[in-house]
């Protein structure tokens, strides 16, 4: 008995259609791992467009959509303690977003991190005001990276603001 003609005969059987589908078996690694980040942006944009009905954001201006794929999005309360970060935190930092929820964006700053540019940034949050900056900030093993951010504070619809969102990326 020959097991590869039996196999070729049970195969033609089944696959009479030309529209099949066929993958390589290597591809599947790199397919998995495409659908897993579509997954995470899929799971980030939920939560985000969650928190923006929740508290009735007008976001059209900030295009999170398209910057969600690019940028670690960080948003943080009136006292500027993290609700929420995307799961490109946990590549950029090393962190896992909830070893951050509840801190504040300190967390990455240290030493080598500017003195004249944390008061920009304070004084553009004080003033409900955007910025963009490019700091120092460390990561959980202590490793130092340039994080470009930029940073608006989120209104309401009565204009009232609510929180800032932040979108960083390595610079």
């Amino acid at each position: 008995m020959n097991y590869d003609d039996d196999y070729g005969e049970t195969f033609a059987q089944y696959d009479t259609s030309p529209k099949a589908n066929i993958i390589p078996i290597l591809s599947w690694d790199f397919h998995y791992e495409l659908l897993n980040e579509l997954k995470k942006y899929s799971f980030d944009l939920k939560r985000i467009q969650q928190i923006a009905h929740h508290f009735k954001w007008d976001t059209t201006d900030l295009k999170i959509k398209t910057r969600l794929q690019e940028e670690v999005i960080v948003i943080t309360n009136l006292e500027q303690k993290i609700v929420f970060a995307s799961n490109g935190i946990l590549k950029m930092t090393g962190y896992k977003e909830a070893e951050i929820l509840g801190k504040k964006p300190k967390t990455f700053q240290g030493p080598q991190t500017s003195l004249t540019d944390l008061k920009e940034i304070r004084t553009a949050i004080k003033k409900q005001k955007p910025f963009e900056k490019t700091i120092v900030n460390y990561k959980k093993n202590g490793e130092l990276y340039n994080c470009k951010i930029t940073c608006f504070p989120v209104f309401n619809l009565n204009k009232e603001i609510t929180h800032f969102i932040a979108f960083e990326k390595v610079a």
